[in-house]
């Protein structure tokens, strides 16, 4: 496990630490079975998504199946419009030009279109039998509470929301860091 999980699994635990704190001392067992619930099948998806991309991004990088880095700048900027290269032109197109330029980015766009064996290959991440399970658990949970009359949607609301918002400002705050050394690094 990397250290970035593990920071963000002691988090997690502590934040569901309080949240159990707070729910017994406010005497509501509905709303420590609703936070419980939605706490753990929404952490359970948000660790199944990372785990499944992860997996994906590494068999890429074993096939070698990576884009180069002019793919890359094509996709980030596709028009070309922070090149250094670029010369503005400032005079106006005629209708024909118009015509022609605009059937060109058309031809452009038909040729970059991806191929279905593409967008399968994109989608195995998001079709993974973790995060589906994660999500059947979720679905699950819902029907468990509701059936039982546990169910407080606010409190549910907020048990599933905690879980993703807690795992962006850690991987935020990680990226922020590596960028800082790598800052500090280049200055030496």
């Amino acid at each position: 496990m990397s250290e970035t999980n593990r920071k963000i699994l002691n988090t997690l635990l502590a934040i569901d630490i309080g949240i159990i704190l707070f729910c017994m001392l406010s005497g509501h067992r509905s709303w420590l079975y609703t936070t419980q619930i939605g706490f753990f099948t929404s952490a359970l998806v948000i660790a199944a998504s990372m785990a499944s991309y992860r997996r994906m991004v590494e068999k890429r990088l074993e096939k070698g199946d990576v884009l180069p880095d002019d793919e890359l700048d094509k996709i980030d900027d596709p028009h070309d419009l922070y090149s250094d290269d670029t010369v503005e032109e400032e005079r106006e197109l005629s209708k024909e030009e118009f015509v022609k330029v605009v059937n060109e980015e058309k031809a452009k766009q038909k040729a970059q279109r991806r191929s279905i064996s593409q967008v399968i290959k994109d989608s195995r991440a998001s079709l993974s039998v973790y995060r589906i399970g994660a999500y059947i658990l979720l679905i699950l949970g819902f029907f468990y509470l509701n059936r039982h009359h546990y169910l407080h949607i606010p409190s549910y609301l907020f048990a599933l929301s905690v879980p993703p918002v807690i795992v962006v400002i850690m991987l935020m705050r990680e990226n922020k860091k590596a960028m800082q050394e790598e800052g500090s690094d280049e200055k030496q």
